[in-house]
């Protein structure tokens, strides 16, 4: 038996919602088996699935009306949500975008685009040190400098310090031309990039001249205590144990610190364990800390980069699918033999 749904929607919102040549329409259509017709100022929806679709297309109007763009990512990543966790994310998903973090300097929102973007700038407002940890493109650096950004404009801190461990700080490094603040520049480009497209180059230059930011290799944080600064510790998955908590023991009164990583590329020398994984490890439950875990769902990169990811995370579970595979026929002739 099919269900029905009717419900209104404005006339200026449906060009958007159904998208270019009713594309979005069809996707929903297909993946709750449904029907979609629109008739002047209200929809009508039969099939299957009839909750799904309709919760799908107030989430889309939801977007239009904050001003947001529906792409094809951000209309698969509300279906895939919606499908998962029907009752529990539909709000949750509503929700996403009407929160802006800043403003670029083109005037572009800055915003939380998944739910667990979402998760992740709210734990950021709410706690004291924060580790965001997920794979690339899941927007865990640039949310915490927008947030970083925001602090500083809103005067609740009085500077932004910006750092990443130079992991080839010894033989490689030493080949490249310049002094030291220049050989680790290439280390921190990402973070000029980000800050440059959100301040401006200018603004962002005057205030670097005046020291309330600054950008620097994790080595330059020894000996300090950073008092009233947001402190963003990037690559956080190339620290020593050793590093991370001479970072973790810089923070001040006033201050506020974001570590962002991605367990799964870490550059450290074989055998070294990642401070990034330890401290998750040491430091889980303690007030004031939270740990904000991003996955391929979270990717607001080109959708071929959530392929990408979901394929090496397949690819890592055969091979070491594999390796325990063999080492118990090692484990089971080891013990015959004795």
């Amino acid at each position: 038996m099919e269900n029905e749904a009717v419900f209104s929607v404005e006339n200026s919102e449906i060009s958007a919602v159904f998208g270019q040549f009713d594309k979005n329409v069809k996707k929903i259509e297909k993946e709750f088996d449904v029907k979609i017709v629109n008739r002047g100022d209200y929809i009508k929806i039969n099939g299957q699935d009839v909750t799904g679709a309709a919760k799908t297309i107030e989430c889309l109007i939801n977007s239009v009306k904050n001003n947001i763009e529906i792409t094809e990512q951000s209309l698969n990543y509300t279906i895939d949500s919606i499908k998962e966790h029907k009752e529990e994310n539909a709000e949750g998903i509503e929700g996403i975008g009407s929160d802006i973090i800043c403003l670029t300097v083109n005037g572009r929102p800055v915003r939380a685009k998944t739910m667990g973007q979402k998760k992740y700038a709210d734990s950021i407002r709410k706690n004291t040190v924060v580790f965001g940890i997920g794979p690339a493109g899941t927007g865990k650096t640039y949310l915490a400098m927008a947030l970083a950004i925001n602090a500083f404009k809103n005067n609740e801190v009085n500077r932004i310090i910006l750092t990443r461990p130079a992991i080839e700080a010894g033989e490689k490094l030493g080949f490249l031309p310049g002094d030291l603040q220049q050989k680790v520049d290439p280390y921190l480009r990402p973070l000029y990039d980000a800050l440059y497209e959100i301040m401006g180059a200018d603004n962002f230059i005057k205030n670097m001249e005046k020291g309330l930011i600054e950008v620097a290799p994790l080595a330059y944080m020894r000996g300090r205590t950073l008092d009233n600064a947001f402190i963003v510790l990037d690559e956080a998955q190339n620290t020593t144990p050793e590093q991370m908590k001479m970072f973790l023991t810089r923070i001040g009164y006033g201050s506020k610190a974001v570590i962002t990583g991605d367990i799964t590329q870490i550059d450290l020398s074989e055998g070294k364990k990642s401070g990034l994984s330890e401290a998750a490890e040491i430091l889980k439950g303690i007030e004031g800390i939270d740990i904000i875990t991003l996955t391929n769902k979270d990717v607001v990169r080109h959708p071929l980069v959530q392929k990408i990811i979901l394929a090496y995370e397949k690819h890592d579970l055969a091979v070491n699918k594999k390796r325990e595979e063999k080492a118990s026929r090692q484990h089971g002739f080891m013990g015959k033999r004795k």
